[in-house]
């Protein structure tokens, strides 16, 4: 009889222990089922995403420099004795070749153009020189605010004259490069000097049009 309600007290334990046991493995298999279903949503979201990336053309970045690097003005440098270009003074109203080289050979034909200085419309200074007995005789009637035009194989290129310098004859500081387009135009002085005149004349324009040749 005893027996027997020990027997009795043991069922409802085991029943409750194993609806307990049923109710952790519901509960277990539910979180699993919910975590396999996040994962194979993550997956197959990055798989279209990188799928989509894969066949997407590759955008390059575009090349600024590259962009921004106008072609140079000139091919090749002219030889020495070489007419290059025109020197149009509109003050003046006169027209007068220019030489690339400042010897006495290219002084004689017009004006010479200093051979390590960079060529007209180039950045940096570009410097003309003549004789004031010759080509640049009424040099002496162009000031500041006129304009001086030259027309070489890469174009047309105007400049205004933004300084008037008298220097000694030695004066380096008439070469010296500049951080923009310039030209430096010089000849002795004064101009109605007998002999080797002690002085420079200088007329100092800065570059503002261009107009390229078309090539």
């Amino acid at each position: 009889m005893e027996r027997r309600r020990k027997e009795g007290g043991r069922r409802p334990r085991k029943a409750v222990l194993l609806s307990f046991s049923i109710v952790i493995i519901l509960v277990g298999l539910g979180m699993f089922s919910k975590n396999i279903i996040s994962y194979s949503r993550g997956y197959f979201a990055g798989e279209k995403v990188e799928s989509k990336a894969l066949h997407e053309p590759v955008k390059k970045p575009a090349d600024t420099k590259k962009e921004n690097q106008e072609a140079p003005l000139y091919a090749k440098r002219p030889a020495i004795g070489e007419k290059m270009g025109i020197l149009y003074i509109p003050k003046l109203e006169a027209k007068l070749p220019i030489y690339h080289g400042t010897n006495e050979d290219e002084l004689e034909k017009g004006v010479g153009h200093f051979k390590d200085s960079v060529l007209p419309g180039e950045k940096d200074n570009s410097v003309l020189s003549g004789h004031r007995d010759t080509v640049f005789r009424s040099l002496g009637k162009v000031g500041k605010g006129d304009k001086l035009e030259v027309t070489t194989s890469a174009g047309t290129f105007t400049y205004k004259v933004r300084k008037v310098r008298i220097v000694d004859k030695d004066d380096r500081t008439v070469i010296v490069p500049k951080p923009r387009a310039v030209l430096t135009v010089s000849t002795c002085y004064p101009f109605n000097y007998i002999g080797s005149a002690p002085k420079r004349y200088i007329l100092e324009a800065f570059l503002i049009s261009s107009e390229r040749s078309k090539k």
